[in-house]
């Protein structure tokens, strides 16, 4: 049995002169296998694990240790001139480099220790996205059966072409796993394509804003479809990273998500005509401030009843619309 393996080892793999890549990829899973173990331990407070490395106080994350083996792996490739045995510890480090560089992915990407987070769960995307384009490159799988060094077919180069634009359209659609995979595997980034787009994609807000069946099905279907899936998804990643953490509601650091959030959201909303500001907007006028009209004359009454909404709203009671000087109407908005 070992003989065998041995000698599929070294067709495959030697012969081949994929053992760099071999050692890349063996090198991205231990590293990630090691360091969500290590922060799983340090987190269950276990006495027996070292914990962070906190030389003066300073937390150290393990991204700084990875971006140093990518250098490694990376420079030390370019240095020996990919000559062996070098090539095959520098693509050893070089993925050891990867795993522990991905494994920070949402810190890059938010600017934030969101490890323990929901929005953290990037960083489990990133690897396992990066652990199978790895693997698909292993097993000899490239996009769309091109061998460098053969003659330019320009048909080949047109469909590769195309490809590249479905995949784009898909990762715009929010289907991450169907674009960046279909790369790889032609007709899966079609099929993202295809389909409706997430409601919280980039094409959903530039393309569904002003067609509300449209939204309403691709929330529909996100609710039907993606729930089931997301449930899984979060079994196997509660499985493999960790479950985040649960933040109370009135938690400081759940505030500052939500102010994050509404901030963003408010930077994208569209902003009014200017035709009609002084009626459409909740009691400001054009030229006179809170309640002016557009011609910067001030209506006492509709002044009383801006100011009255204001205090109900900082006081956090239901906002009523007055029908009469000081009387509700009872109608919350």
């Amino acid at each position: 049995m070992i003989s065998a393996l041995l000698d599929g080892y070294r067709h495959h793999i030697v012969d081949a002169h994929k053992q760099p890549l071999f050692l890349l990829l063996v090198g991205f899973i231990t590293s990630f296998a090691f360091i969500r173990f290590s922060t799983r331990m340090i987190r269950a407070q276990v006495r027996w694990w070292p914990g962070n490395i906190t030389p003066g106080g300073l937390h150290i994350h393990h991204m700084v240790f990875g971006l140093g083996f990518l250098l490694l792996g990376g420079i030390g490739t370019f240095a020996t001139d990919g000559g062996h045995p070098w090539i095959d510890w520098f693509g050893l480090s070089f993925g050891i480099g990867c795993g522990l560089v991905l494994d920070e992915f949402a810190l890059i990407l938010h600017l934030d220790d969101v490890y323990w987070s929901e929005q953290g769960r990037k960083s489990v995307d990133a690897v396992i996205l990066g652990i199978l384009l790895t693997a698909l490159l292993l097993t000899g799988y490239v996009p769309l059966g091109v061998v460098p060094g053969q003659d330019t077919r320009w048909g080949l180069v047109a469909v590769i072409g195309v490809n590249a634009l479905v995949c784009l359209i898909a990762l715009l659609k929010g289907k991450v796993w169907t674009g960046l995979l279909g790369i790889m595997v032609p007709g899966l980034s079609w099929i993202g394509a295809i389909r409706l787009a997430r409601p919280s994609s980039p094409w959903a807000r530039w393309r569904y804003t002003g067609r509300p069946r449209r939204m309403a099905r691709a929330i529909r279907r996100e609710r039907r479809l993606h729930a089931r899936t997301d449930r899984a998804r979060t079994w196997l990643f509660d499985l493999i990273a960790g479950a985040p953490d649960k933040v109370p509601a009135g938690h400081p650091k759940a505030q500052a998500v939500a102010e994050r959030m509404a901030a963003r959201a408010l930077a994208h909303r569209p902003r009014p005509h200017r035709r009609g500001l002084g009626t459409a907007a909740a009691g400001t006028g054009t030229g006179g401030g809170p309640g002016g009209s557009g011609d910067g004359r001030g209506d006492p009454a509709r002044r009383a009843r801006a100011q009255r909404r204001r205090r109900t709203v900082r006081a956090g009671r239901p906002r009523t619309t007055a029908t009469g000087a000081g009387r509700p109407s009872g109608r919350v908005r």
